[in-house]
């Protein structure tokens, strides 16, 4: 089986990830993409709003309609900082494949600051995938020389998770911006500062 690995706070999942997501699986044909929330990313701190647990949820109910994708917890159930090199490390051993890691062109620059970089390209392929806004010069993808490198020329959406949970605290548009479930779990549960319980039902 082959497996690509997209790891993320997920905080919220939002169509962007699935977006990227359901690319690689088609475009570059993975039998199965596996999402890992991060329990604590070790370049930024999880923001506040919701719970792993509510992230787990959140990402579960996401994937649920979509036989290609799937939720590995091993970041989660470590806990402490998450790195990226332990995770694909778990992947070779509990899914017996060498796994590609998705990473956005963004990180490329200081990829070789990660924990334990060299041995992230020598266990695992690498998928470069286009972010918004990305600057990312011709130099720095030498940085993963030697490495087995994909470029994905993925549609760009303009959503993220940070901008998601600004228009819920301030009351502003973003139902369209997740799945229909995560949309109905962040109503209900009130995360983000969300104030109604309502809005999933077309009354507001």
């Amino acid at each position: 089986m082959s497996i690509a690995i997209l790891g993320g706070s997920f905080n919220p999942v939002h169509i962007g990830h699935l977006a990227l997501a359901e690319d690689v699986r088609l475009s570059l044909g993975f039998d199965r993409i596996i999402f890992i929330p991060a329990f604590q990313s070790p370049f930024k701190k999880t923001p506040a709003g919701a719970t792993a647990s509510d992230r787990l949820a959140m990402l579960e109910s996401a994937l649920q309609e979509n036989e290609g994708f799937s939720v590995d917890t091993c970041e989660l159930d470590r806990g402490g900082l998450s790195f990226t090199i332990d995770t694909i490390r778990h992947v070779r051993e509990s899914y017996r494949c060498t796994p590609a890691f998705i990473m956005g062109d963004d990180l490329v620059k200081g990829f070789p600051s990660w924990k334990d970089a060299d041995e992230i390209l020598r266990l695992a392929d690498i998928i470069v995938a286009r972010r918004e806004g990305t600057a990312s010069r011709p130099e720095d993808f030498t940085r993963l020389s030697g490495a087995r490198v994909r470029f994905l020329s993925n549609p760009v959406l303009p959503v993220s998770s940070s901008q998601i949970r600004a228009r819920i605290s301030a009351g502003e548009s973003w139902r369209y911006l997740v799945p229909e479930a995560v949309y109905r779990y962040i109503s209900e549960h009130k995360l983000y500062g969300c104030a109604t319980t309502e809005r999933h039902h077309g009354k507001s």
